[in-house]
């Protein structure tokens, strides 16, 4: 443990697993006490590609957080609902003191429709949980942020999706887009509080929401049951660095140092942790 984040407290959604999971733990590992949100629940427009997170999903990442003697308040809640949301971060503000960081990672995902047939419920899932959600986690800690004063950093998690426009992923494309709007909103809002705002673009990681069937057979539909090996060619040739998922502290990792005082003048930026795919 470093430290670098010490005394200071993280919001965290979409906690319990993937990179959420991930970045808790490495927030935690320099320092930082984290209030940890997950929905563990499904939507019901996302089932048929892959699992929901579980509440036995974010006990583990309270206890791998712990496990690093850092605090940890974590509950479940839908960032759809505002008030539900405000609720549980004004409890863990409470009982951790305050929140100096807030990484919106909350996301879902589906694909594969040519964008005139993309399903009703499905757009809008996808846009009330990765785009309103992000804003309702930004405005459900905003009064704690600008009391913790300058030095607080807002990380928003994008996509390659939010560089590029890719065939048949609409309504993902279009939110993690807008996601880039309200980050360059909020870093001249925020500006003047010493407060900083940035996104991250991942591309695919290895996580449940990208490992799975339903994406094996996008890239594989040669085959009926495709399992990881069949598909890794296929998603290795996304970037030229040739690898097919990136693990998840990597992205953590910038997370990290944008959460950290060492980027204290980043702001307004789009940082890529992509394999230059967003430039192949």
């Amino acid at each position: 443990m470093t430290g670098r984040l010490e005394g200071k407290v993280a919001l965290i959604t979409g906690a319990a697993r993937g990179q959420g999971r991930s970045h808790a733990v490495r927030l935690a590992q320099e320092g930082a006490d984290i209030i940890a949100v997950d929905l563990c629940a499904p939507v019901a427009s996302v089932e048929p590609f892959y699992e929901p997170a579980t509440e036995a999903d974010l006990a583990e990442t309270v206890r791998q957080v712990e496990a690093l003697d850092r605090r940890i308040y974590a509950r479940t809640a839908d960032v759809r609902d505002l008030e539900a949301l405000r609720a549980v971060v004004d409890a863990g503000a409470a009982e951790l003191g305050g929140v100096n960081i807030v990484v919106a990672n909350a996301g879902i995902f589906t694909f594969g429709d040519e964008t005139h047939k993309i399903a009703e419920q499905s757009w809008q899932d996808i846009q009330d949980v990765n785009t309103t959600g992000v804003w309702h986690t930004y405005a459900a800690a905003a009064e704690h942020l600008l009391a913790a004063g300058p030095g607080g950093s807002v990380i928003i998690i994008s996509s390659l999706a939010g560089f590029k426009g890719l065939a048949n992923v609409a309504a993902y494309t279009t939110a993690k887009h807008a996601i880039v709007g309200l980050m360059k909103v909020l870093a001249n809002e925020l500006g003047q509080h010493g407060i900083r705002v940035n996104t991250i673009h991942p591309n695919s990681i290895d996580t449940p929401m990208v490992k799975n069937r339903a994406t094996y057979r996008l890239f594989r539909p040669d085959l009926e049951n495709p399992q990881a090996d069949d598909a890794e060619a296929a998603f290795a040739g996304l970037n030229p660095m040739g690898k097919a998922w990136i693990e998840p502290v990597h992205v953590s990792n910038a997370v990290a140092w944008l959460a950290s005082d060492e980027s204290y003048y980043v702001s307004g930026g789009q940082i890529p942790v992509d394999g230059a795919a967003a430039v192949h």
